[in-house]
């Protein structure tokens, strides 16, 4: 299960994790990822996407139609078939 966001892209980053004694070690910023089911009243579907909670603000504010089309617009590869 890879944990990127399907509309976003957001990918994991590295980077390091520093104690108090400034002693650093690797580690992995994930992103806040949620698997949510989405109703598209313009083409009658039903969805499941794995997204950011970034990515479900804008849903919430914009919609989930036009959300996707920006996206798509922007060049960014959803595999949602609309």
């Amino acid at each position: 299960m890879s944990k990127v966001c399907q509309l976003t892209g957001k990918r994991p980053v590295s980077g390091h994790k520093v104690s108090h004694s400034n002693v650093k070690t690797k580690r992995r910023f994930e992103p806040n990822l949620l698997k949510k089911r989405f109703y598209i009243p313009e083409v009658d579907k039903w969805v499941t996407l794995k997204i950011s909670a970034k990515a479900l603000r804008n849903i919430n504010k914009l919609g989930i139609y036009s959300y996707i089309k920006k996206q798509q617009a922007k060049g960014l590869a959803t595999d949602i078939k609309l």
